[in-house]
């Protein structure tokens, strides 16, 4: 347990970091919103590619870790489905749980991941990356077009939406370049390097300076039952996959930790964009992201 607080206090240290700069003033607040956009289309898409172009993954199995993965995604959409059926909530209250319980954050899973685990834990990240991102921001486009908007959006609206997702894009070419044994030669290795490295220090920073306990303590029943479901329920789906699959080691440790991790800060962007509720999107992903400093070393104690 001391290991794995030791690695992980950090990561919500600049979280906190993060939250006092916000609170003291210590920048203007029209800084965030264009810094929230450069690490959204420039710096996350950076470490996404070079991840994904420059990972050696010739000595791990990734297919059962890929399969518990997409597995422990999709148990929880079922969950979230019919929970859909029974729960009070409006269509834009709904794609917030959605996206709350559903999404991962990637700045945390990195820092945390690249902190426990090494380098080589980074290296089968890049597998959750390739798995996850595009999955959860298809789910997440499709969810908050069907319920967030008075009409649903049509199959075209939606296609063009996803083209132009700067995570999905990245992830697309980062797979492509390592798959077909280009990387990314010469400078652009190291150029990719330096400007990804900037996600996850501005990243963290940005999650902190983003938290909002007091809406977060208005919505309370809400907060508490998608922080459940992404805290608790979430690792245990991926955990339970892992047997299933037969992972085990560092990949499973990986795959753990990825659904440990707190709701994504870039929900709030979609939200926005798509009419869904987005302060109850900024709710979530504050009581989500203060509960992982509490349930993130527990659940890779229990479940590690």
């Amino acid at each position: 347990m001391l290991p794995i607080l030791n690695s992980l206090v950090p990561v919500f240290l600049v979280i906190a970091l993060g939250f006092v700069i916000k609170r003291m003033n210590f920048l203007d607040d029209g800084i965030w919103a264009p810094l929230d956009r450069l690490t959204y289309y420039i710096f996350f898409p950076a470490l996404l590619l070079h991840t994904l172009a420059t990972a050696n993954l010739a000595d791990y199995d990734i297919w059962p870790m890929a399969s518990a993965l997409g597995a422990g995604l999709f148990s929880m959409v079922a969950i979230l489905m019919i929970l859909k059926a029974v729960l009070p909530l409006t269509g834009p209250q709904f794609s917030s749980v959605f996206q709350g319980a559903a999404r991962w954050n990637g700045f945390v899973a990195l820092a945390a991941i690249g902190s426990i685990f090494g380098p080589e834990g980074v290296t089968l990240a890049a597998v959750a990356f390739a798995v996850l991102v595009p999955a959860v921001n298809v789910l997440s486009v499709l969810i908050l077009t069907r319920y967030a908007g008075d009409t649903p959006a049509g199959m075209g609206t939606v296609l063009r939406l996803l083209s132009k997702n700067p995570l999905i894009l990245a992830c697309a070419a980062g797979i492509a370049l390592n798959v077909s044994g280009i990387g990314l030669p010469g400078p652009l290795a190291p150029t990719f390097k330096i400007v990804g490295a900037a996600a996850l220090t501005i990243g963290l920073i940005a999650i902190g300076a983003g938290l909002q306990p007091k809406h977060a303590l208005e919505t309370g029943w809400i907060v508490a039952l998608t922080s459940g479901l992404k805290l608790l329920v979430m690792p245990a789906l991926m955990a339970g996959w892992c047997i299933v699959f037969g992972v085990t080691g560092l990949p499973a440790a990986v795959v753990l930790l990825c659904g440990a991790v707190p709701g994504a800060t870039s929900s709030y962007i979609l939200a926005r964009q798509l009419g869904g509720d987005a302060t109850l999107m900024a709710s979530l992903i504050t009581g989500s992201t203060i509960l992982a400093a509490i349930t993130m070393p527990v659940m890779l104690w229990l479940l590690g």
